[in-house]
C-alpha cells in the first residue's frame, strides 16, 4: 500500500488516488513538429528507480498533485502541488 500525503487532506491510501501521467515530459510548444507531438503523446520510458508522476485525488479534494516516487521501493520522496510547480517551472 502507498500512503500518499495529500497537501490538503494529509496521508491517504492510494487508492483515493488516481495515476494521471509522467510528471517529467515537458508538453511541446504549439507549432513544434508533428514528431515531438508524436513523442510527447505517445513515447514513456520505463524507469527504474526515482520518477515523478502526476496523481490526482479523485476520491478527496480532487487536487492535482506532483509524487516523487522510487518506482522499485515504492517509497514516496515527496508531494507537491502541480500547478504550483508548473508556475515555479515556467520562471
Amino acid at each position: 500500500m502507498l500512503l500518499i500525503n495529500c497537501p490538503f487532506c494529509g496521508p491517504r491510501n492510494h487508492t483515493e488516488f488516481d495515476y494521471g501521467s509522467d510528471a517529467s515530459v515537458l508538453r511541446p510548444a504549439d507549432d513544434a513538429p508533428e514528431s515531438e507531438w508524436f513523442a510527447y503523446v505517445y513515447l514513456r520510458s520505463n524507469p527504474k528507480g526515482a520518477h515523478t508522476e502526476y496523481w490526482q485525488h479523485a476520491l478527496g479534494c480532487r487536487s492535482w498533485i506532483k509524487v516523487k516516487r522510487d518506482t522499485l521501493t515504492h517509497d514516496i520522496a515527496g508531494v507537491s502541488l502541480a500547478n504550483a510547480l508548473a508556475q515555479r517551472e515556467q520562471q
